[in-house]
């Protein structure tokens, strides 16, 4: 641990999850991904369904230890930066969708996304923690996932819980419009939609709850204690999701139960590894992630939009087709074959912005969003 008190394992585990969140998403060939860098086709949870709630963990935890300066209390300044922080990123996230569609209309523009789930979800929680006792935190959060798992199930079709059923994508369509849903699921369905944002909340909070269980534990039993808080989270998440399957795509609650736990599973193994036994030269790769996260990802969806939709170059035919697509099949396919080429694609991309990352962090560059 720093001599500041910060735990350099959280700007690890934020480092490993924004560097797992391009890999992911920048593969060479949407049809040549390995198995555990797709997400679950429904129900189920793949490595790759794990990074998005990790990263949600990470904001609780580290929303902690940050408002401690207001005491975790509302206060104008406490309010004012949360309000600032929300829109800001709401409003990347929103660009992103919208590049490079902003230079026609909006009239088919996506409205959510990542970047503006962890906005409201940051939001919301942040509110929560200024504005109630913390001893009411987790009954506030059981709760919250009660009540979500209550309106999925009584205002569902016959089978509420799968893509026809739910009752998320009517509730969105009517909010934004189904001409502002994402589409990729053969139907309008936001995986990032307004009611299913509501659970990712509880995400936070079980990161909150963790940055204060740490806060409050000696330094040494810091490990042990949270592998128990995130084994009894975990096992209760997949006894849950025997009646209420665990799902990304609604952010089901068993869904946020477990994965919360498996996210204070590894936050104590790397606590316990760097801060605690002292191996942290490893850690140094995910660092540079950690220092400017959000940047670095919202960078990063810039940059693979602009190759995808902008960047057109002539192939072997003289055809023009995609920048991403040139670069796959005329280096990358060669080097490795479809299947590891897009793997190595995307393991480029990784380094690629790296090593942005890094001349960042070597001139002491710290772009907060």
């Amino acid at each position: 641990m720093a001599k500041s008190g910060r735990y350099l394992a959280l700007d690890v585990l934020r480092g490993i999850t924004i560097a797992f969140m391009i890999i992911v998403n920048t593969p060479g060939s949407w049809q040549y991904i390995y198995a555990p860098l797709r997400h679950a086709s429904w129900h189920g949870c793949t490595p790759t369904d794990l990074v998005f709630p990790f990263f949600l963990f990470v904001v609780g935890v580290s929303m902690f230890f940050s408002f401690s300066k207001y005491k975790n209390s509302f206060s104008k300044e406490s309010l004012l930066k949360v309000g600032k922080r929300t829109l800001l990123i709401f409003a990347i996230g929103f660009f992103i969708n919208s590049y490079p569609q902003w230079m026609t209309d909006y009239s088919q523009v996506r409205i959510m996304g990542v970047l503006q789930r962890i906005a409201l979800a940051y939001g919301i929680s942040a509110l929560i923690v200024l504005g109630v006792k913390h001893k009411w935190l987790p009954g506030i959060s059981g709760a919250i996932l009660l009540f979500y798992w209550g309106i999925l199930y009584f205002f569902g079709g016959a089978d509420p819980y799968s893509l026809e059923g739910n009752i998320t994508s009517a509730f969105d369509s009517a909010i934004l419009g189904e001409q502002h849903l994402y589409g990729g699921f053969g139907k309008p369905f936001d995986p990032e939609g307004v009611l299913s944002t509501i659970p990712s909340v509880v995400t936070v909070l079980l990161g909150y709850l963790a940055g204060k269980m740490i806060k409050e534990t000696n330094r040494d039993r810091v490990p042990m204690k949270l592998l128990l808080y995130g084994a009894v989270f975990t096992a209760a998440g997949y006894i849950w999701g025997l009646v209420f399957p665990i799902n990304k795509a609604l952010w089901t609650s068993s869904y946020v139960l477990y994965t919360g736990g498996l996210a204070a599973i590894l936050f104590a193994i790397l606590i316990f590894i760097i801060d605690l036994k002292g191996y942290k030269k490893w850690s140094s790769f995910f660092v540079v992630f950690g220092m400017n996260p959000l940047f670095i990802f919202a960078l990063s969806g810039v940059w693979a939009k602009t190759l995808r939709l902008l960047i057109k170059i002539p192939d072997s035919k003289g055809d023009l087709i995609s920048a991403d697509t040139w670069l796959y099949e005329t280096i990358f396919v060669p080097l490795a074959g479809n299947m590891n080429g897009s793997l190595l694609y995307a393991i480029t991309h990784i380094i690629f912005f790296w090593l942005i990352g890094y001349i960042l962090y070597k001139k002491r560059i710290f772009i907060k969003v």
